[in-house]
């Protein structure tokens, strides 16, 4: 059944998982958009509690979080892991509380949208209680295949990700630098959040390997595109690769066409689009890095030029920062579009 509350011009926002590198960037985001919350309230588990998080101009003491801690909340952004969201669904639901969770846990029900708002925003309208945010590589993708799906039909999609260290975590981005360090110094390197040392190196290995040689992560990118542009039809092959690189994700991106598409109505559409920015001028060196769009919001694309190895083909590289687009803007956009 469709959610039937309506969501309050001034809403109580709760942010759980706030000490983590996503749940810290939700309290950024919803600071620098100044998302109109009567109130934020700043939640994780109970070794974080009494913690203080810096929050427009003030500070927000770390509440523990249990299932009482909903009552009264009108909209709680999760980035506490899979099965804390499992666990609290119910609470969270049955207290009048919409769920906009970060994790995997929900994205592939049939009874939660897996929404992004530049995208898919008409899937809101059906939504129970719980929203799904995309995975971080899905999200960026995903915006930039929208303005091209629009404009002629996508039939296939070839990509190769590129992505940060902080779609592990904070400790995960500490041990890129930790690493990087020690590397240089000639010193042992400790490694504990990847499968293999991260610094200067590349790792083809996210997530959990499945039976037919993918990776989970892969899984997600194939399964998340088809179910938020409503093409089960549509093919996607994919590589994921974990790069020393701190906060953005880039990818190479082919796009086989259904049918023509010239090459200027392409760059008109990605320059129309909503949350894209074009960067593409290569004589003049002009691309998109990851190093230089940290701490930005929008999708990023550029190295745009024809894929001759299909009749109708376009290929071009694309970047976002992981925890804003990826991550914590998203989840905040979809609360501003549950505003109305």
């Amino acid at each position: 059944m469709a959610w039937d509350k309506k969501m309050p011009s001034n809403p109580v926002v709760a942010v759980a998982g706030a000490t983590g590198a996503v749940g810290r960037e939700m309290l950024l985001t919803l600071e620098q958009r100044a998302f109109p919350a009567s109130r934020v309230i700043a939640l994780a588990s109970a070794r974080s509690a009494g913690k203080k998080l810096p929050y427009a101009g003030g500070e927000l003491v770390v509440q523990e979080m249990t299932p009482a801690s909903f009552e009264g909340v009108d909209v709680a952004l999760f980035s506490a892991g899979g099965s804390v969201s499992k666990e609290l669904r119910e609470s969270v639901v049955s207290a009048g509380c919409v769920m906009i969770d970060n994790s995997s846990a929900f994205r592939m029900d049939d009874d939660v949208p897996l929404v992004v708002p530049e995208v898919n925003p008409q899937d809101l309208e059906w939504h129970s209680g719980v929203i799904a945010n995309p995975n971080c590589s899905t999200i960026q993708m995903v915006v930039a295949l929208k303005p091209l799906d629009d404009l002629a039909k996508i039939k296939r999609v070839v990509v190769s990700t590129y992505q940060a260290a902080s779609g592990a975590g904070a400790a995960a981005m500490e041990e890129l630098y930790s690493q990087s360090r020690d590397f240089l110094m000639g010193q042992d390197l400790k490694i504990e959040n990847f499968a293999h040392r991260i610094a200067f190196n590349c790792i083809p290995h996210i997530d959990v390997f499945m039976d037919d040689g993918s990776t989970k992560e892969e899984w997600k990118m194939v399964v998340e595109t088809k179910k938020i542009m409503h093409q089960p039809e549509l093919e996607v092959a994919v590589t994921c690769v974990r790069v020393p690189v701190l906060r953005c994700n880039s990818e190479a991106i082919n796009v086989e066409f259904a049918e023509p598409a010239f090459p200027g109505a392409i760059l008109d559409a990605f320059e129309s689009a909503p949350g894209l920015t074009v960067v593409d001028s290569p004589q003049d060196k002009q691309y998109p890095m990851p190093a230089l769009l940290e701490g930005t919001d929008d999708v990023y694309v550029g190295r745009i030029r024809r894929d001759d190895s299909v009749a109708y083909g376009v290929q071009f590289w694309c970047v976002a920062d992981q925890l804003r687009k990826g991550a914590a803007l998203n989840a905040v956009q979809i609360a501003e579009a549950l505003l109305g």
